[in-house]
């Protein structure tokens, strides 16, 4: 059996008779003269089949069909109510939630000001955080799985993605600290051209490793990889063992490990950037706000 339609001006103009049990101060508090609230009433009454009120001896009281349908009725309207103002706050970017992919190493640097400042300014926003590599973070953002994208190096060949540069930082040399280039204060990239390497595989990020390769190469030599791993942690680590060295950027400094050197690059011109990326066309506020935190906010230089 289908269900009759029940206006929601209908359904409120219901609920404030019920509450007044009088014609007048109704439509006084309705702010609308009385045939039109008597009118709202009778359709209400007509999709019900039953009378909803008693006008009996003068006196208006709720019929056996009105008492049962006032909470259903009030809880429409609230539900309404919280549905506009949760559909209100998600389109003004003050609730929802945002989906920010991040390259580990960020952990390191502006990753925590930037969420806590976020916070801050959006405290009604669920942040759904996900620990990605940057082609992942590239495929994700075309698959509409992340909303933002906190990136190293970002591709050149992008159309459809947005970047925005929020920090750049030098490279360095992560050494055994058994090393004998760890003795010195900087490091000459060239002295490395005899030394077994770990770096990232290029899958995880083809341009922040196709930058380290160049960098090697301008220097007169080609890597010798020995060992890749997919995080920067792991990377100090197996450096750590002995197994190789490797070229990082500055902020891996802060990962504290005893039997890791760091040491700086002359010359260190190169350095590596960190982006936002975001699609182009994505219209959702919370994009926005967050881009506007970085913006207003910017990240430190390591």
């Amino acid at each position: 059996m289908e269900r009759p339609e029940l206006p929601l001006p209908q359904l409120h103009a219901f609920v404030v008779l019920a509450e007044e049990l009088h014609f007048g101060h109704a439509a006084a508090r309705l702010g609308i003269a009385q045939p039109p609230l008597s009118q709202q009433i009778r359709r209400l009454e007509d999709k019900v089949g039953h009378a909803l009120f008693s006008r009996a001896s003068g006196r208006v009281t709720l019929s056996p069909a009105g008492s049962e349908l006032l909470p259903a009725a009030r809880r429409a309207l609230t539900d309404l109510a919280d549905g506009l103002a949760a559909a209100r706050a998600v389109g003004s970017g003050r609730a929802g939630c945002l989906r920010i992919g991040f390259a580990a190493s960020l952990a390191l640097t502006i990753l925590p000001g930037l969420l806590r400042t976020f916070r801050h300014q959006f405290p009604g926003v669920h942040l759904d955080i996900h620990e990605m590599t940057t082609a992942p973070q590239i495929a994700a953002l075309h698959d509409k799985t992340i909303d933002i994208g906190l990136l190293r190096e970002p591709p050149t060949d992008e159309t459809e993605l947005g970047f925005r540069t929020v920090l750049s930082e030098p490279f360095v040399a992560v050494l055994p600290s058994t090393h004998p280039l760890a003795t010195q204060r900087t490091v000459q990239l060239a002295q490395l051209a005899d030394s077994p390497f770990v770096l990232l595989p290029r899958t995880v990020g083809p341009p922040l490793h196709d930058q380290i390769i160049g960098l090697c190469t301008a220097a007169g030599f080609t890597p010798q990889v020995v060992q890749h791993a997919v995080e920067w942690q792991t990377v100090c680590a197996l450096v750590e063992t002995g197994l190789g060295v490797s070229l990082a950027p500055a902020s891996i400094r802060r990962i504290r490990l005893k039997g890791v050197a760091f040491r700086r690059i002359e010359p260190g011109t190169d350095r590596t950037r960190v982006a936002v990326a975001w699609r182009e066309n994505d219209h959702n506020p919370l994009v926005t706000g967050l881009l506007a935190t970085i913006s207003q906010d910017p990240p430190d230089r390591p």
